[in-house]
Protein backbone atom coordinates (compact mmCIF):
# COMPACT_ATOMS: atom_id res chain seq x y z
CA UNK A 1 0.00 0.00 0.00
CA UNK A 2 1.45 3.41 -0.96
CA UNK A 3 0.43 6.27 2.22
CA UNK A 4 1.14 9.43 1.79
CA UNK A 5 1.11 11.65 5.41
CA UNK A 6 0.18 15.32 4.96
CA UNK A 7 1.06 17.41 7.41
CA UNK A 8 3.04 20.75 6.32
CA UNK A 9 4.61 22.55 9.09
CA UNK A 10 4.80 23.89 11.26
CA UNK A 11 7.96 22.43 13.59
CA UNK A 12 5.77 21.38 16.37
CA UNK A 13 3.23 20.13 14.15
CA UNK A 14 5.34 18.02 12.28
CA UNK A 15 6.70 16.80 16.11
CA UNK A 16 3.25 16.09 17.22
CA UNK A 17 2.76 13.82 14.18
CA UNK A 18 5.44 11.30 14.57
CA UNK A 19 4.17 9.06 16.67
CA UNK A 20 1.43 8.52 14.25
CA UNK A 21 4.05 7.90 11.79
CA UNK A 22 5.67 5.54 13.69
CA UNK A 23 2.62 3.58 14.70
CA UNK A 24 1.82 3.36 11.13
CA UNK A 25 5.49 2.18 10.35
CA UNK A 26 4.98 -0.58 12.94
CA UNK A 27 1.77 -1.79 11.73
CA UNK A 28 2.26 -1.85 8.59
CA UNK A 29 6.19 -2.55 7.78
CA UNK A 30 5.64 -3.18 3.70
CA UNK A 31 4.07 0.19 2.97
CA UNK A 32 5.45 2.84 0.87
CA UNK A 33 4.94 5.67 3.05
CA UNK A 34 5.34 9.17 1.75
CA UNK A 35 5.21 12.40 3.83
CA UNK A 36 4.71 16.17 2.09
CA UNK A 37 5.73 19.06 3.87
CA UNK A 38 6.65 22.77 3.51
CA UNK A 39 10.41 23.25 2.36
CA UNK A 40 10.93 25.15 5.63
CA UNK A 41 9.66 23.04 8.21
CA UNK A 42 11.17 20.18 6.61
CA UNK A 43 14.65 19.57 8.26
CA UNK A 44 13.47 17.43 11.31
CA UNK A 45 12.13 15.16 8.58
CA UNK A 46 15.12 14.71 6.75
CA UNK A 47 16.73 11.04 6.48
CA UNK A 48 14.21 9.50 9.01
CA UNK A 49 14.26 5.92 8.45
CA UNK A 50 10.68 5.69 8.90
CA UNK A 51 9.79 7.42 5.26
CA UNK A 52 10.44 6.23 1.66
CA UNK A 53 10.12 9.46 0.26
CA UNK A 54 9.87 13.11 1.96
CA UNK A 55 8.28 15.81 -0.92
CA UNK A 56 9.03 19.19 0.10
CA UNK A 57 7.15 21.75 -1.14
CA UNK A 58 6.42 25.62 -1.21
CA UNK A 59 2.56 25.91 -0.69
CA UNK A 60 2.86 29.94 -1.66
CA UNK A 61 4.19 29.40 -5.47
CA UNK A 62 1.79 26.48 -6.21
CA UNK A 63 -1.21 27.90 -4.94
CA UNK A 64 0.47 31.26 -7.35
CA UNK A 65 1.10 28.95 -10.41
CA UNK A 66 -2.75 27.22 -9.83
CA UNK A 67 -4.69 29.74 -9.48
CA UNK A 68 -2.70 31.86 -12.01
CA UNK A 69 -3.32 29.22 -14.90
CA UNK A 70 0.51 29.58 -15.36
CA UNK A 71 2.84 27.02 -16.46
CA UNK A 72 5.10 27.89 -14.13
CA UNK A 73 8.45 25.62 -13.63
CA UNK A 74 8.50 25.65 -9.63
CA UNK A 75 4.74 24.49 -9.28
CA UNK A 76 5.29 21.58 -12.52
CA UNK A 77 7.87 20.17 -10.47
CA UNK A 78 6.10 20.39 -6.81
CA UNK A 79 3.19 18.48 -8.47
CA UNK A 80 5.36 15.69 -10.94
CA UNK A 81 7.26 15.46 -6.82
CA UNK A 82 3.84 15.08 -5.53
CA UNK A 83 2.24 12.75 -7.79
CA UNK A 84 4.81 10.45 -8.55
CA UNK A 85 3.09 7.49 -7.14
CA UNK A 86 0.57 6.45 -7.21
CA UNK A 87 -1.18 6.69 -3.89
CA UNK A 88 -3.74 4.62 -2.54
CA UNK A 89 -4.56 6.70 0.77
CA UNK A 90 -3.94 10.09 1.79
CA UNK A 91 -3.63 11.27 5.23
CA UNK A 92 -4.62 14.91 6.22
CA UNK A 93 -3.48 15.51 9.59
CA UNK A 94 -3.20 19.45 9.55
CA UNK A 95 -7.23 19.92 8.50
CA UNK A 96 -6.96 23.11 6.10
CA UNK A 97 -8.14 24.24 2.96
CA UNK A 98 -4.57 23.93 1.60
CA UNK A 99 -3.41 20.08 3.06
CA UNK A 100 -6.56 19.26 2.09
CA UNK A 101 -5.61 20.33 -1.29
CA UNK A 102 -2.39 19.27 -1.35
CA UNK A 103 -3.64 15.31 -0.36
CA UNK A 104 -6.51 15.76 -3.62
CA UNK A 105 -3.65 17.00 -6.09
CA UNK A 106 -1.43 14.21 -4.47
CA UNK A 107 -3.86 11.69 -7.29
CA UNK A 108 -4.71 9.45 -4.08
CA UNK A 109 -7.89 6.99 -4.43
CA UNK A 110 -8.98 8.02 -0.86
CA UNK A 111 -8.22 10.76 1.32
CA UNK A 112 -9.25 10.98 4.77
CA UNK A 113 -8.88 13.53 7.37
CA UNK A 114 -11.02 14.91 10.51
CA UNK A 115 -15.12 15.34 11.10
CA UNK A 116 -16.09 19.01 10.49
CA UNK A 117 -16.00 19.45 14.02
CA UNK A 118 -12.10 18.24 14.51
CA UNK A 119 -10.73 20.76 11.55
CA UNK A 120 -9.16 23.99 11.75
CA UNK A 121 -10.90 24.87 8.17
CA UNK A 122 -14.38 23.04 8.03
CA UNK A 123 -14.50 23.77 4.68
CA UNK A 124 -11.76 20.96 3.60
CA UNK A 125 -14.43 18.28 4.84
CA UNK A 126 -15.69 18.62 1.06
CA UNK A 127 -12.40 17.24 -0.35
CA UNK A 128 -12.07 14.49 1.89
CA UNK A 129 -13.32 10.56 0.94
CA UNK A 130 -14.10 9.91 4.75
CA UNK A 131 -13.80 11.88 7.85
CA UNK A 132 -12.85 10.30 11.46
CA UNK A 133 -14.84 11.74 14.83
CA UNK A 134 -12.08 12.43 17.33
CA UNK A 135 -13.14 13.67 20.92
CA UNK A 136 -13.01 16.91 21.50
CA UNK A 137 -10.33 17.99 24.23
CA UNK A 138 -8.03 16.01 22.54
CA UNK A 139 -4.07 16.71 22.66
CA UNK A 140 -2.86 16.95 19.17
CA UNK A 141 -0.27 13.69 19.08
CA UNK A 142 -4.07 11.29 20.25
CA UNK A 143 -6.01 13.27 17.68
CA UNK A 144 -3.25 11.90 14.92
CA UNK A 145 -3.45 8.91 15.87
CA UNK A 146 -6.77 8.57 16.24
CA UNK A 147 -7.02 9.53 12.68
CA UNK A 148 -4.87 6.71 12.03
CA UNK A 149 -6.90 3.82 13.74
CA UNK A 150 -9.97 5.29 11.99
CA UNK A 151 -8.46 5.65 8.61
CA UNK A 152 -6.57 2.58 8.22
CA UNK A 153 -7.13 0.23 11.48
CA UNK A 154 -3.76 1.08 13.34
CA UNK A 155 -3.84 -0.06 16.92
CA UNK A 156 -2.85 2.82 19.65
CA UNK A 157 0.37 2.71 20.39
CA UNK A 158 1.20 1.50 24.02
CA UNK A 159 4.03 4.40 24.51
CA UNK A 160 5.12 7.11 22.10
CA UNK A 161 8.05 7.53 19.80
CA UNK A 162 8.88 10.28 18.28
CA UNK A 163 11.80 8.86 15.36
CA UNK A 164 13.90 11.93 14.46
CA UNK A 165 17.22 11.23 12.84
CA UNK A 166 20.36 12.61 13.77
CA UNK A 167 23.83 12.13 12.89
CA UNK A 168 27.37 12.83 13.75
CA UNK A 169 27.54 16.18 12.63
CA UNK A 170 24.38 16.92 14.73
CA UNK A 171 25.87 15.41 18.13
CA UNK A 172 28.69 17.40 18.11
CA UNK A 173 27.00 20.49 17.56
CA UNK A 174 24.80 19.63 20.58
CA UNK A 175 28.22 18.56 22.29
CA UNK A 176 29.81 21.93 21.67
CA UNK A 177 27.33 23.59 23.09
CA UNK A 178 27.16 21.45 26.44
CA UNK A 179 30.65 21.73 26.76
CA UNK A 180 30.36 25.26 27.71
CA UNK A 181 28.09 24.75 30.69
CA UNK A 182 30.02 21.75 32.21
CA UNK A 183 27.82 19.34 30.77
CA UNK A 184 24.89 19.98 33.36
CA UNK A 185 22.69 22.43 32.25
CA UNK A 186 18.92 23.89 31.68
CA UNK A 187 17.30 24.90 28.22
CA UNK A 188 15.53 28.13 28.20
CA UNK A 189 13.71 29.36 25.79
CA UNK A 190 12.47 32.47 25.76
CA UNK A 191 11.11 32.87 22.27
CA UNK A 192 7.86 32.49 20.65
CA UNK A 193 5.69 33.09 17.46
CA UNK A 194 3.25 35.14 19.23
CA UNK A 195 3.84 37.83 21.11
CA UNK A 196 1.15 36.78 23.73
CA UNK A 197 3.23 33.53 24.13
CA UNK A 198 6.30 35.00 25.75
CA UNK A 199 7.47 35.44 29.55
CA UNK A 200 9.35 38.59 30.39
CA UNK A 201 13.40 38.49 29.72
CA UNK A 202 14.06 39.62 32.94
CA UNK A 203 12.21 36.76 34.62
CA UNK A 204 14.38 34.36 32.35
CA UNK A 205 16.90 36.03 33.82
CA UNK A 206 16.04 35.83 37.29
CA UNK A 207 15.46 32.09 36.83
CA UNK A 208 18.76 31.60 35.52
CA UNK A 209 20.30 33.26 38.26
CA UNK A 210 18.12 30.59 40.59
CA UNK A 211 18.91 27.54 38.97
CA UNK A 212 22.45 28.12 39.46
CA UNK A 213 22.39 28.91 43.01
CA UNK A 214 20.13 26.59 43.64
CA UNK A 215 20.90 23.77 42.20
CA UNK A 216 24.75 24.36 40.49
CA UNK A 217 23.09 24.32 37.04
CA UNK A 218 24.00 26.75 34.38
CA UNK A 219 21.11 27.83 31.76
CA UNK A 220 21.70 27.29 28.16
CA UNK A 221 19.41 30.12 26.05
CA UNK A 222 18.47 28.80 23.16
CA UNK A 223 17.07 30.45 20.21
CA UNK A 224 16.08 30.89 16.57
CA UNK A 225 16.78 33.17 13.13
CA UNK A 226 15.58 36.31 14.39
CA UNK A 227 15.55 35.87 17.75
CA UNK A 228 19.36 36.55 18.93
CA UNK A 229 18.57 39.82 20.46
CA UNK A 230 15.89 37.97 22.82
CA UNK A 231 18.33 35.98 23.92
CA UNK A 232 20.86 38.39 24.53
CA UNK A 233 18.88 40.39 26.94
CA UNK A 234 18.20 36.97 28.97
CA UNK A 235 22.07 36.57 29.16
CA UNK A 236 22.01 40.56 30.29
CA UNK A 237 19.27 40.31 32.66
CA UNK A 238 21.14 37.74 34.71
CA UNK A 239 23.62 38.52 36.97
CA UNK A 240 25.45 35.12 37.84
CA UNK A 241 26.64 34.83 34.34
CA UNK A 242 25.59 31.44 34.32
CA UNK A 243 23.43 32.27 31.46
CA UNK A 244 24.67 32.01 27.39
CA UNK A 245 22.91 32.20 24.17
CA UNK A 246 23.46 29.28 22.12
CA UNK A 247 21.82 28.51 18.32
CA UNK A 248 21.60 25.47 16.65
CA UNK A 249 20.27 23.42 14.10
CA UNK A 250 16.78 22.01 15.21
CA UNK A 251 18.72 18.54 15.28
CA UNK A 252 21.30 19.96 16.80
CA UNK A 253 18.98 21.25 19.51
CA UNK A 254 16.94 17.89 19.30
CA UNK A 255 20.34 16.11 20.81
CA UNK A 256 21.46 19.06 23.01
CA UNK A 257 17.54 18.66 24.70
CA UNK A 258 18.27 14.50 25.17
CA UNK A 259 20.92 15.48 28.21
CA UNK A 260 19.41 18.92 29.00
CA UNK A 261 18.61 18.58 33.16
CA UNK A 262 15.15 20.93 32.57
CA UNK A 263 14.08 22.19 29.96
CA UNK A 264 11.35 25.77 30.39
CA UNK A 265 9.68 27.56 27.71
CA UNK A 266 6.04 28.46 26.04
CA UNK A 267 4.37 26.78 23.20
CA UNK A 268 6.49 26.73 20.37
CA UNK A 269 8.28 24.60 18.03
CA UNK A 270 11.83 23.88 20.27
CA UNK A 271 9.61 22.89 23.53
CA UNK A 272 7.96 20.35 21.36
CA UNK A 273 11.13 19.24 19.86
CA UNK A 274 12.47 18.98 23.63
CA UNK A 275 9.10 17.17 24.51
CA UNK A 276 10.37 14.11 21.69
CA UNK A 277 13.71 14.18 22.69
CA UNK A 278 12.73 13.32 26.58
CA UNK A 279 13.59 16.24 28.25
CA UNK A 280 12.25 17.07 31.74
CA UNK A 281 9.78 19.75 31.05
CA UNK A 282 8.34 22.70 32.64
CA UNK A 283 5.89 24.32 30.07
CA UNK A 284 5.12 28.51 30.55
CA UNK A 285 1.61 28.34 28.68
CA UNK A 286 -0.13 31.57 28.76
CA UNK A 287 -3.38 31.76 25.45
CA UNK A 288 -2.89 28.33 24.01
CA UNK A 289 -4.12 25.16 25.89
CA UNK A 290 -1.16 22.69 27.85
CA UNK A 291 -4.03 20.03 27.19
CA UNK A 292 -3.89 20.39 23.75
CA UNK A 293 -0.19 21.06 22.78
CA UNK A 294 1.73 20.16 25.91
CA UNK A 295 3.86 17.23 26.37
CA UNK A 296 1.82 14.16 26.82
CA UNK A 297 4.00 12.81 29.51
CA UNK A 298 2.32 13.08 32.99
CA UNK A 299 5.53 14.22 35.14
CA UNK A 300 6.08 17.22 32.95
CA UNK A 301 4.14 20.05 34.78
CA UNK A 302 2.91 23.39 33.34
CA UNK A 303 2.66 26.83 35.07
CA UNK A 304 -0.41 28.66 33.37
CA UNK A 305 -2.41 31.72 35.11
CA UNK A 306 -5.55 29.32 36.00
CA UNK A 307 -6.71 32.48 38.67
CA UNK A 308 -7.63 35.03 35.90
CA UNK A 309 -11.01 35.22 34.39
CA UNK A 310 -10.08 35.26 30.88
CA UNK A 311 -8.18 32.48 30.60
CA UNK A 312 -9.82 30.47 28.18
CA UNK A 313 -7.84 29.20 25.42
CA UNK A 314 -8.61 32.30 23.48
CA UNK A 315 -5.37 32.32 21.33
CA UNK A 316 -5.12 35.92 20.85
CA UNK A 317 -1.99 37.36 19.26
CA UNK A 318 -2.37 40.71 20.91
CA UNK A 319 -4.22 41.20 23.82
CA UNK A 320 -5.44 44.55 26.00
CA UNK A 321 -4.88 42.74 29.40
CA UNK A 322 -1.59 41.10 28.18
CA UNK A 323 -1.66 38.90 31.81
CA UNK A 324 -1.79 35.18 31.17
CA UNK A 325 2.14 35.19 30.89
CA UNK A 326 2.66 37.53 33.77
CA UNK A 327 3.45 34.74 36.01
CA UNK A 328 5.87 34.94 38.84
CA UNK A 329 9.79 33.77 38.97
CA UNK A 330 9.21 31.88 42.38
CA UNK A 331 5.40 29.86 40.76
CA UNK A 332 8.35 28.48 38.03
CA UNK A 333 11.16 27.68 40.51
CA UNK A 334 8.77 25.56 42.40
CA UNK A 335 7.33 23.46 39.22
CA UNK A 336 11.60 22.91 38.36
CA UNK A 337 11.72 21.98 42.27
CA UNK A 338 8.94 19.59 41.65
CA UNK A 339 9.67 18.30 37.57
CA UNK A 340 13.62 17.73 38.91
CA UNK A 341 12.53 15.21 41.55
CA UNK A 342 10.30 13.19 39.80
CA UNK A 343 12.99 12.18 37.75
CA UNK A 344 15.44 12.14 40.47
CA UNK A 345 18.02 14.61 39.50
CA UNK A 346 18.58 16.97 42.43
Amino acid sequence: MRILIVKLGSIGDIVHTLPALAALRAAMPQAELSWVVERRSAEILRDNPLLDRLIEVDTKALRRGLMSGETLRAPRQQLRRLRASAFDVALDFQGLLKSASIARLSGARRVFGYSRAGLREPASALLLSKTVTVPRQTHVISKALLLLRGALGVPLPEELSFPINTTVTDEAEAHEAAATADGKYAILNPGGGWPTKLWSVERFGKLADLLWSNYGISSLVTHGPGEENLAEDVCQASVSGKAQPVNLSLKGFYSLARNAKVYVGGDTGPTHIAVAAGAPIVGLFGPTEWWRNGSPRPDDICVERTDIDCRVDCHRRSCSKWICMDIEVGHVMEAIDHRLRRTQTL
